[in-house]
This record gives structure tokens, sequence and C-alpha cells, in this order.
């Protein structure tokens, strides 16, 4: 029997899903969170093979939580759902050496033979994901610019993100400056749109 961890943050579906997994007789749901940042937690006492994560979660999105898992639990095999097949999102996670990636709307018996397969040690992805992967550029932001990007997203203002990060505003500003040009970007809103439609922000 293999034990599943999943992480959605829509009820319905998260149910749904629940339900889809436990048709199958090889495969148990030993929790459910809708969170992110009670993936961890959660896997660590509940010890899944598998954890079945929500690319966009509040708290924690799931290539993140992913990405902790492999370092606190490495013998748990992550699969990624999402909507969304964005090229760059596609790039975080091969880059995060996820396990699997899976649309949503994949049909329901691919889930489970992604389960099982991912299990068993292997890989799984998307064809149509796998495509996309191609025309994703690298992300050309560095550590620093990627987090100041990533507060401005969440409508953090210069003085917000400097307190936040232990920045002075104008090294806050110098970074916004950097990452509009660097993007090609108009302003700031444009380089925030850019990042997300490339999968640089979650």
């Amino acid at each position: 029997m293999l034990r599943i961890l999943l992480a959605e943050d829509v009820a319905m579906v998260r149910g749904a899903l629940v339900a889809l997994i436990e048709l199958e007789q090889d495969l148990q749901v030993v929790a459910a969170v809708k969170n992110g940042a009670d993936i961890v937690p959660t896997a660590l006492t509940c010890r899944p093979d598998v954890a079945v994560l929500d690319v966009g979660l509040p708290g924690l999105d799931g290539l993140s939580a992913a990405a902790q898992l492999r370092t606190e639990l490495p013998r748990c095999r992550t699969l990624i759902l999402t909507n969304l097949g964005r090229s760059g999102t596609v790039s975080r996670a091969l880059t995060a050496r996820v396990s699997g990636f899976l649309l949503k709307d994949s049909p329901p018996e691919e889930l489970a033979n992604a389960i099982r397969t991912i299990a068993g040690g292997r890989r799984v992805i998307d064809p149509q994901l796998a495509l996309s992967a191609w025309d994703c550029g690298e992300n050309p932001l560095s550590t620093r610019e990627h987090e100041v990007l990533r507060l401005t997203a969440q409508g953090a203002d210069p003085k917000e993100i400097a307190r936040s990060l232990y920045l002075s505003v104008g090294t806050v500003r110098n970074y916004l400056t950097t990452v509009v040009t660097k993007l090609h970007a108009r302003n700031r809103v444009d380089a925030v749109k850019m990042a997300y439609d490339s999968g640089w922000l979650p």
C-alpha cells in the first residue's frame, strides 16, 4: 500500500482528489492539507511515500515545498499538479528535481499511474509540459532580485521590502531598477507580470 500526502487549497478539488486516489486498492491518502506551510511538518509525522502537491498553494508554493521535502524527507517522492502549463514553472520543477509534473486536466487514470511510477523511482512529466519547457529562457534574476520582486508582487512597497530584507530603501530601488532592466519591462508592474508569465514567480 502506497501512502499519499495531498496538498490542495480548494476544498472541493481536494475532496475529489482524495476520493479519486482512494478508488485505487493500492493507494491510501494518509493526510490532506490546504496550506503549503503544512506540507513538511505533516510529512515528517505521517511519512508518505508520495506527496501530491498543487503548484499554487497559500503559505508556501508547491515547488518550494517539494524542495524542502527533498531535504527533510528524501525518500518521499513528489508529484506536482498544475492548471497552468507555464514554461518557466516547468523549468523550476525540473530544477527542483520533482519526481513528476501533471496538468490537472489529465485523464484520472494518469494520476494513479503517475503515483505508482514515481513511487517506483522513475519520473513522470506530461508531454505538453515537457515541450513547453523548451520555450523558456533561463531566469536572469539573482536570488536577491527575485526576492525583491516577489515581495513587490505581494504588494510591498520599497520601504516595507527594505525592512523585511534588512536593506536600505535606496538598495531596494536599485534592485527593482535592475529587475526592470533585465526583464526588458516597462515598469515594476510589467516586470511582475512577465516574471509570473514565465513561471519565475509562483
